[in-house]
């Protein structure tokens, strides 16, 4: 399907090849889930919308089949610059809530109503449905401007706090990442690496750290002595044993089984 809008055009899928002119928005039908550059599980809920960019390598990996409806904006229409655009691109913006779910229910039904309209009227509709979408990607620069400028400052220093005390809170989940961090605190991920960075760290090895804190503690307990190495490991958000060995002895320098027999003697 490939219905004109005005300056919004649907599309079923993003095409491989396109010149600059466009910017995408997918509107994702059904639950999946995607894997970003970083290499972090995105989960996408339905009515999230995805910005895309076709002349880019997708920021994007999904895992299998993604059901979105594709909307095609002229960029010379969303009257924004090369920078602020390239800043857009890849953004998860969620359709459950605030003016995202706005936005996405007004593209839905606008695509859905089109041809019960005449020209003029979805002419019109579509002008405001753009202005609608400037207004978000306006509120969406904004907020990672405001929360990125100053991560050093005592309100950085008090998110970085919360977001530590989170992180133990949730060190058992396997699917603890930076994105699941950040979506829990309202920031962008690029926000909380900037957070960690400003105190000398990043996000993953202050994970692994903890992580491996609490299974050495785990593995000395005398109760835990009868408990396997591997147990320990996927107690702790670890999915391959042999990657936490590895991983412990480089901190320690000693095996986990080493350090469990040490405890014990």
């Amino acid at each position: 399907m490939s219905m004109p809008l005005g300056h919004i055009q649907v599309l079923t899928e993003i095409p491989a090849t396109e010149n600059s002119r466009y910017l995408y928005l997918g509107r994702v039908l059904s639950d999946s889930t995607a894997i970003n550059s970083g290499g972090d599980v995105v989960r996408l809920g339905r009515r999230d919308l995805v910005f895309c960019d076709a002349t880019c390598p997708p920021s994007l990996r999904f895992d299998g089949a993604c059901e979105m409806t594709v909307f095609r904006i002229s960029r010379q229409r969303l009257a924004l610059s090369e920078e602020d655009l390239g800043r857009v691109t890849g953004m998860v913006v969620r359709g459950d809530s605030g003016l995202g779910a706005i936005v996405s229910d007004v593209l839905v039904t606008l695509a859905g109503e089109a041809d019960a309209h005449g020209a003029e009227v979805v002419g019109r509709l579509t002008r405001s449905a753009v202005d609608l979408l400037i207004v978000l990607v306006m509120e969406l620069l904004q907020a990672e401007t405001d929360m990125s400028a100053s991560p050093t400052t005592p309100g950085g220093r008090d998110m970085l706090h919360q977001i530590k005390a989170y992180i133990d809170e949730h060190l058992t989940d396997p699917d603890l990442s930076p994105r699941t961090i950040a979506r829990a605190h309202h920031i962008s991920v690029r926000y909380l690496h900037k957070l960690f960075q400003s105190h000398g760290a990043t996000v993953g090895t202050w994970v692994r750290r903890r992580r491996l804190d609490s299974c050495r503690t785990d593995l000395s307990r005398t109760f835990n002595r009868n408990t396997t190495v591997a147990a320990v490991a996927r107690r702790w958000g670890f999915s391959s044993p042999a990657h936490f060995s590895r991983t412990f002895k480089e901190a320690y320098g000693m095996t986990p089984r080493e350090w469990q027999s040490l405890a014990a003697s």
